[in-house]
């Protein structure tokens, strides 16, 4: 990129921030990853397992919601490794995946109640 382009950045500023840029890939993801916040559904049963790891007929009963939208859901979430399972006889006990959930979830509350 030609320096003279820029009002204001020095070709040092471009360097940086062309270092620190993450790949195309990972950027991606990274929306892609981002996108399953965007849909409420998915934040209720974030939310449940956030207090709770719960089976899906529990969630649905919390959420008040179809035992098949929820299993669409947490079937989209286990895809994106934001919630694992675990079996239990015939009963997979779901909960979330790891503590950056968790962080996730409480950093993003904390923003919109600021």
């Amino acid at each position: 990129m030609e320096e003279n382009m820029y009002l204001h950045v020095s070709g040092e500023l471009l360097r940086q921030i062309e270092e620190r840029m993450p790949p195309e890939e990972e950027l991606q993801d990274l929306a892609e990853f981002f996108k399953v916040f965007g849909d409420e559904t998915r934040l209720k049963i974030l939310s449940v397992l956030l207090c709770s790891e719960m089976c899906v007929y529990d969630i649905a009963a919390v959420l008040q919601m179809s035992q098949s939208a929820i299993s669409h859901q947490l079937r989209v979430l286990k895809q994106l490794d934001l919630v694992k399972y675990r079996r239990e006889g015939k009963t997979c006990f779901y909960s979330l995946a790891d503590s950056h959930i968790v962080t996730i979830l409480s950093q993003g509350l904390d923003h919109i109640e600021e």
